[in-house]
């Protein structure tokens, strides 16, 4: 066994990862069973490809790389070198990701990596040439190249198979046949782009090197990607976790469980991530860092990693942070997942529920009461497809300042998936952002949130894309549940809402602040009825969504379950103790005692071992997530969350997205949006609303800046060539 293969072990060898395993007990004839039921309903959701396209990527897989060392061959007789070199010249085609690790299904793409010589370049061989022969090929469709992404990829179709084609130029003449990427030395004298394009493949490969047993692992993997797409938090871009993500999650259980099944690994996923104490790192190895200095992944030394929210570290050097994009909402809303998750398999063990429990669609669209509407329009299906991936990727910087401006009381749930009305004629699309206010935080009769601001800010870092065109529109609404267009729906029915509960009507706390906010609409213009508005903040709980209700269930009946433990800290970098993370249902002194429930008695020395795992490692303190935003930031004209243009945006064309928080007696932490209308305002005149207050930290006065903003909210686009002084303005 290669060292590089298993730099997770300890030093006697005896397990995988940097703890001991929390429990190696195999499996129960019980769980046996659960795990054929559970493989039986991972088929049935089409979750396997057939052999007959499994050979086909073969045959593509096959025929591309015949193909690059032909490129290969080809531009070094451009260059001019002589025969010999021309015949040992050599390209290698490499795969990762879901296809490598084995757990893609049908239509799945195909994550490749080509790795070239040192005199084969990105810009001009890769980029110019590769796509000049790619594009000539009449099996090749749908070819579109991104060579300023962070990582650079050509993605196109081959044979109806999609690829997305990374590029990494080694220091060496010619690439030989049997390259071992894994080995430290292929980073040595490789530019930045390089370094990420190979990481991709050495993650994947020491993924596979680290887990006990591959079989349980995939199945474990597919069960859980299947989960995490049913409840919306799979997508690594607007804030949860993509595909490696989850594979080095599911990876860890399988270290820690290492003779369990998959019914058993999907069991223990949901248990050691509710407890676990975010921000501790998830980490398969211990950090090598290394011998060419490339940056690692330290919060002691790297103040921008004492920001991430949920550290998932690679394996491979050098070692990163995969999950950076995770913010403080998105954290939240995983969290819920991994309760309801750990709920539902509690009921499976106790034959209380099925598999089939455990991947009830979220349902998104009932949870909230208010919501963001992100439209994108372009004239055709390319703009349209680079301005997509574009606003998309801001999506999350719209997360970071809404939680930072409004001090994190106000959370966003962006939805991880486009919608398109199939029923309107152009080019466009729309992402949706459920929004609520901080569970458990007190309640002002009138609190407002004015994130005017916030949404010109990210408006004005999307109108920075340097690859604009006319067409290229974004408009950012406000819409109330019951105003969720029906395209959103499956076959667009809009489902039907639940019955007025009887005796709603007299419910203590409910009846001032609806009709005030009712009256407020009526006076600005909305066609909304007292009776509506009325009722839709009254059902607030029926509408909560099931992930709260079950969340709030499990902490009441935690209650006999929590014991007294000792209150862990971690040194600071001068020497000063701090407080440890902590679960975010328990009470600070207070830690979780391991679930024991059915079949799931855990001995005293396994609950020792859960609990420490859960804690984590002592590596040091992490900083607050408001920092976070400054680095999310750099290089996009905004400093310190408002800098100086973005102020200027705001002065000439100000936008107002006020959110108005309704004093009630519960405590389900809705919110709902006063919009005034058109035909509130003469002449059009932004100035003649009045001002209101606007929410400050807790126990603070409110920023008077803020204090003097109007209450108007526009959808605006601006031109980037003629920003910010001209604009398409639509009051609505």
């Amino acid at each position: 066994m290669a060292a590089a293969g298993r730099a997770g072990m300890a030093a006697n060898g005896q397990h995988l990862g940097v703890t001991e395993p929390i429990s190696i007990a195999g499996p129960t004839e019980m769980d046996c069973v659960k795990t054929k039921e559970l493989e039986k309903f991972l088929v049935s959701a089409g979750l396997y490809e057939s052999q007959e396209e499994a050979v086909r990527r073969e045959e593509v897989l096959g025929r591309l790389d015949q193909i690059v060392k032909s490129w290969v061959k080809q531009i070094s007789r451009n260059k001019g070198f002589n025969e010999q070199l021309v015949q040992e010249a050599n390209a290698k085609i490499f795969t990762f990701g879901s296809y490598r690790l084995g757990v893609h299904g049908p239509g799945a793409d195909i994550d490749t990596l080509c790795v070239g010589p040192h005199y084969a370049t990105r810009e001009e061989d890769f980029f110019i040439e590769l796509h000049s022969i790619l594009a000539e090929r009449e099996e090749v469709t749908e070819l579109h190249p991104v060579p300023d992404a962070h990582v650079p990829v050509m993605k196109f179709k081959f044979n109806g198979i999609s690829i997305d084609l990374l590029y990494a130029r080694l220091s060496l003449w010619a690439i030989p046949d049997d390259l071992d990427i894994s080995q430290e030395s292929i980073l040595r004298n490789v530019d930045e782009q390089s370094v990420r394009s190979l990481n991709g493949c050495r993650v994947t490969d020491q993924i596979l090197r680290l887990v006990p047993n591959i079989q349980h692992f995939r199945t474990t993997l597919r069960c859980l990607k299947l989960w995490a797409k049913r409840r919306g938090v799979y997508s690594n871009v607007t804030g949860f976790l993509g595909g490696v993500n989850w594979a080095l999650l599911v990876a860890r259980i399988c270290q820690l469980y290492p003779n369990a099944v998959p019914s058993m690994l999907v069991s223990r996923f949901f248990r050691v991530y509710t407890q676990w104490r975010w921000p501790n790192p998830v980490m398969l190895c211990a950090i090598d860092e290394g011998t060419l200095g490339l940056p690692v992944w330290d919060p002691r030394k790297n103040p921008r990693d004492r920001t991430h929210q949920m550290p998932i570290i690679t394996p491979a050097y050098p070692c990163m942070n995969s999950s950076y994009n995770v913010s403080n909402s998105t954290l939240r809303v995983m969290t819920e997942e991994f309760q309801r998750g750990n709920d539902v398999c509690e009921s499976l063990e106790m034959i209380k529920a099925d598999w089939s429990a455990l991947f009830e669609p979220y349902p998104f669209f009932e949870v909230y009461k208010n919501y963001l509407q992100i439209d994108i329009t372009a004239n055709d299906d390319d703009d349209l497809r680079r301005w997509k991936g574009w606003v998309e990727s801001r999506l999350r910087q719209l997360t970071l300042k809404i939680e930072r401006h409004t001090y994190g009381l106000l959370q966003c749930h962006p939805h991880p998936n486009e919608f398109v009305d199939t029923s309107r004629t152009g080019h466009h699309c729309a992402f949706f952002m459920g929004l609520q206010r901080k569970q458990g935080t007190p309640q002002q009769e009138g609190q407002q949130f004015d994130i005017r601001v916030t949404v010109d800010e990210f408006r004005h870092s999307v109108n920075m894309y340097m690859n604009w065109k006319p067409g290229m529109d974004l408009y950012v609404t406000h819409v109330r549940r019951r105003q969720i267009p029906a395209y959103v729906f499956p076959n667009c029915i809009r489902p039907a809402r639940p019955p007025r509960p009887a005796g709603l009507a007299s419910r203590p706390g409910s009846g001032p602040g609806p009709r005030i906010q009712s009256a407020q609409l009526q006076k600005t213009g909305c066609n909304t009825s007292a009776g509506e508005d009325d009722l839709d903040d009254r059902m607030s709980e029926a509408h909560e969504g099931e992930t709260l209700r079950l969340a709030k269930r499990r902490q009441e009946n935690l209650v006999d379950e929590v014991k007294p433990l000792k209150r862990g800290s971690v040194r600071a970098d001068n020497g000063s103790s701090a407080e440890r993370p902590r679960p975010v249902h328990l009470e600070p002194d207070q830690c979780l005692a391991p679930v024991t429930s059915g079949i799931m008695q855990i001995a005293s020395a396994e609950e020792a071992a859960f609990q420490a795992v859960t804690s984590g490692p002592e590596h040091g303190v992490y900083g607050q997530a408001d920092d976070e935003l400054d680095v999310v930031e750099e290089g996009f004209g905004v400093i310190n969350g408002v800098g100086g243009f973005a102020k200027a945006v705001v002065a000439s064309e100000p936008l107002d997205l006020e959110l108005e928080e309704i004093g009630r007696g519960d405590s389900t932490g809705a919110v709902s949006l006063s919009i005034p209308q058109a035909s509130s305002l003469q002449n059009g005149n932004l100035d003649e609303l009045e001002s209101t207050l606007r929410v400050g930290p807790m126990g603070t006065k409110p920023s008077p800046e803020l204090q003097r903003k109007p209450l108007i909210r526009l959808s605006k686009t601006l031109n980037p060539a003629t920003r910010p002084n001209t604009g398409t303005l639509d009051v609505f």
